[in-house]
């Protein structure tokens, strides 16, 4: 019985993640660019970056106006960065 319920919970997983990946593919788009952005880049860079405190850009405020428009595809793309993000910036140092 618990492995009946294993493999329905991991067959619903899938199914949720495979679904918000079709609802959303410029979102995931754009989130494995972040992403790629992150890991892609040293430490001394993000923190360069961090200093700068550059505005986004033209196309960064695009995307963040139509996550901010959008709940679930704010959830979604959020869920898909953070823990890339948050990795990255936690070995750089950047968050304690």
């Amino acid at each position: 019985m618990r492995r009946s319920f294993l493999f329905t919970l991991a067959g619903a997983l899938l199914y949720v993640s495979v679904g918000s990946a079709q609802q959303y593919p410029i979102l995931d788009a754009v989130a494995n660019k972040v992403i790629a952005k992150y890991q892609g880049s040293t430490c001394e860079q993000l923190w360069q970056k961090k200093a700068a405190k550059t505005p986004p850009s033209a196309e960064e405020q695009k995307v963040i106006a139509l996550l901010k428009s959008d709940p679930q595809m704010q959830q979604a793309f959020i869920n898909k960065v953070a823990a890339p993000i948050a990795n990255k910036m936690f070995d750089c140092g950047l968050i304690p």
